[in-house]
């Protein structure tokens, strides 16, 4: 299985970036969790670009067309969703192949509970299958921010390898 990771934010040590990079970590040789660079490369939302697609969003495409899954890790700013999470979905709106593609959301935050109500009824709006015990809430707090520290917290990597099975034995219900 390949799952298709997207951070919500930008900043290169943030906490959504280094629980996904402990995810792909975690995740050993059972699922590959490929964290997607490109999102800061994509121009804004514009539909009449969509029939002449710029590169980045080509790309930004093809590794979603690729992927059986994805998950998405964001941080809350201003009680929504991140310009970055909201902005690479929009690209995926009208786009065939994200249809039905079962998606993950983690939470990193012990907060942040409006962005993650606001992308989980974004998510529900695209139709976008989401899984049942990957949608989480995996506090990352100041002590273990970090790659190592989230690997080596017993009760985080649990609550990721959990979430990961979650994924790879999801079903889409039927139509």
């Amino acid at each position: 299985m390949k799952i298709l990771a997207l951070c919500g934010s930008l900043r290169r040590q943030s906490r959504s970036r280094a629980l996904l990079q402990a995810t792909r970590q975690l995740a050993g040789d059972r699922v590959a969790v490929d964290i997607f660079e490109g999102l800061g490369d994509l121009p804004l939302f514009n539909p009449d670009l969509e029939d002449d697609a710029p590169a980045a969003v080509r790309r930004f495409w093809q590794a979603v067309s690729d992927s059986d899954a994805l998950l998405i890790a964001s941080p809350e700013y201003a009680h929504g969703v991140t310009g970055t999470i909201k902005n690479a979905l929009d690209w995926l709106v009208g786009y065939v192949p994200f249809a039905g593609k079962p998606v993950a959301v983690f939470n990193p935050s012990h907060r942040a509970e409006h962005a993650d109500a606001a992308l989980r009824e974004t998510l529900a709006t695209m139709a976008a299958p989401l899984v049942p015990g990957a949608c989480v809430r995996i506090p990352v707090t100041a002590g273990d921010w970090d790659v190592e520290g989230i690997c080596a917290d017993p009760r985080l990597s649990a609550m990721i390898d959990a979430a990961l099975q979650a994924i790879a034995s999801f079903q889409p219900p039927e139509p």
